[in-house]
């Protein structure tokens, strides 16, 4: 069973002993029995005041998405270079005068 948050306590006992005090002064009781049956009816009302404020539960974290990828970019395809062009030396180049 979860424990009641500090809200729930709080509107709770507020409830109960403000309706008591409303109800006692509206309904001019003193007799016994009739504080009794106002106690009853606050507390009453004080649970279910408690019992229905919204509990924020923490959620769990986001699972990250994959980002997709901003531009493929295609490998490098290798050009096939005659044998005669990568085996011909470079010509030498004399310095000018």
């Amino acid at each position: 069973m979860p424990r009641p948050t500090v809200a729930q306590l709080t509107y709770g006992s507020c409830t109960v002993i403000f309706s008591t005090l409303a109800m006692l002064l509206l309904s001019q009781t003193s007799s016994g029995p009739g504080i009794a049956v106002v106690a009853v009816a606050a507390l009453a009302l004080g649970v279910l005041v408690a019992l229905t404020v919204p509990v924020t539960r923490s959620s769990p974290a986001p699972v990250p998405q994959p980002r997709p990828e901003q531009q493929a970019v295609p490998e490098p395809v290798p050009v096939p270079v005659p044998a005669s062009v990568a085996a011909a030396p470079e010509p030498v180049r004399e310095p000018a005068p």
